[in-house]
């Protein structure tokens, strides 16, 4: 492995569309990739249409991998707590179903360690007027989604649910984290 490798780690999240999530977090410095998907449930290669049903346990997610040099693994999980409404239980806003939960899959026992401790910081603050209900569970498996979720606010900016939903979101994100943002 060579030295720029050893910068570069990997975690998977979950806040709702994984649209949304993609199209916010690629704005930050340090992410070098975010790739939809599927994770926390018990059916193998599950496809965007049997996910969609709820019935295979999975989440829509986003596996994340960033240079540790440029941000901090502790730093993506305050951004994903800010991002998304942590205290709904299985949505986000009118994404309803188990699919939209909030869900932090550590990779290893230090990612669960940071986890929890952005999640009990986040808590601590007050930010939220409602407990959190973010799941935290050891990541097993991570499906890719099919190749036209990959970047899909970037390809498909006029799409109703883009301007309606995702845009406002990246405008926030923008607007309220600069200190994070690619240059």
């Amino acid at each position: 492995m060579n030295q720029k490798d050893e910068n570069l780690e990997t975690v998977v999240v979950g806040g709702g569309c994984f649209w949304c999530v993609e199209a916010m977090l690629s704005q930050f410095k340090g992410i070098k990739e975010i790739l939809p998907g599927y994770a926390g449930g018990y059916t193998e290669n599950p496809t965007y249409k049997q996910v969609y049903t709820d019935q295979t346990g999975h989440a829509e997610v986003v596996k994340i991998t960033f240079d540790t040099r440029l941000i901090m693994l502790e730093d993506i999980f305050r951004v994903f707590f800010l991002t998304h409404d942590p205290t709904t239980l299985n949505a986000q806003g009118a994404d309803v179903g188990t699919r939209y939960r909030s869900i932090i899959l550590p990779a290893d026992d230090e990612q669960e360690k940071a986890a929890i401790l952005i999640k009990n910081e986040i808590e601590k603050a007050a930010i939220w007027d409602k407990p959190i209900v973010t799941e935290i569970t050891k990541l097993e498996h991570f499906y890719p989604a099919e190749i036209e979720h990959k970047n899909y606010f970037e390809l498909h900016p006029e799409a109703a649910y883009c301007q309606a939903v995702i845009a406002p979101k990246v405008l926030k994100v923008r607007k309220e984290f600069t200190n994070y943002l690619k240059k």
